[in-house]
């Protein structure tokens, strides 16, 4: 195992494990606000201090990693369980109609940022994590289906897909039985990579007042308040950036060692 996995592994089990925690346990209660004890400094009985309404840091981080796993989490579900079916289609219809149908459709999504998505969908439904989920989620579908396809184009000319074909297998159980798991390892350092970028997305839209709104905990909503108050309680600021930047790179150490762990040939030169 590489120094990346293990960093990697530590770091998001960390934060993952803090998001589980709140489901449990959490120092304070964020709906409660504590004006006399506002933007006290990290010691004593508020290990991370308190923001500007005297709540409990460590409890908005807590909420905050509940908040940004969640969204990120099914925003990549959704990217992978539309994308990659999108992507294993038109690997087995290359070169047809339906091929460039599902690759210009693809094209035409990246052509519109989950930023931009994000607000088209804010301006009809309002915003929300779940419309943040939506926009992100929409952005990963083209992301994964091209991952797929690129992929899986070589395997269809692989001599055991020949004598799959050759069997009487259709192109659907080939890419079930055959084309899915030899793909399967890019699919999951991928995951990790768009998951780190989900948690990016979520923040990035919270910020702006697109994603989760209060009370409900968010990294980004956190340096949202947080932004005019750097000069005179800079933990406010600095603890919840320092989380989505250990997050983030966390998730894409853990990505980069799964990659080098699950190639093949980097198994054969460790071997």
């Amino acid at each position: 195992m590489s120094r990346n996995l293990i960093i990697g592994t530590g770091l998001t089990a960390f934060f993952t494990g803090l998001a589980a925690l709140s489901f449990l346990w959490t120092p304070y209660n964020i709906e409660v606000l504590d004006i006399p004890n506002r933007l006290l400094t990290p010691g004593g009985a508020h290990l991370l201090g308190t923001d500007h309404f005297g709540r409990d840091i460590l409890t908005m981080i807590m909420m905050g990693a509940r908040t940004s796993i969640a969204v990120a989490l099914v925003a990549v579900g959704i990217g992978m369980g539309l994308g990659v079916p999108l992507g294993l289609l038109a690997a087995a219809k290359r070169g047809s109609l339906l091929d460039d149908l599902i690759m210009r459709g693809n094209d035409l999504v990246f052509a519109f940022p989950s930023l931009v998505i994000a607000i088209l969908i804010t301006a009809v439904f309002g915003p929300s994590a779940v419309n943040a989920i939506i926009a992100i989620g929409i952005f990963n579908i083209p992301v994964f289906a091209r991952l797929t396809r690129g992929a899986a184009l070589p395997l269809w000319e692989r001599d055991f897909i020949l004598a799959a074909r050759v069997s009487g297998k259709g192109a659907a159980r080939i890419s079930a039985e055959h084309i899915l798991p030899n793909i399967a390892n890019l699919m999951i350092v991928q995951g990790t990579i768009q998951f780190s970028l989900g948690i990016l997305a979520e923040a990035a839209l919270s910020y702006i007042g697109l994603g989760a709104q209060p009370p409900t905990a968010s990294w980004g909503r956190m340096l949202a308040d947080a932004q005019t108050l750097v000069s005179i309680a800079p933990h406010v600021a600095l603890i919840p950036g320092f989380a989505i930047l250990l997050t983030v790179l966390g998730l894409n150490l853990l990505g980069d060692g799964l990659r080098d762990w699950l190639d093949p040939r980097l198994r054969v030169v460790r071997t």
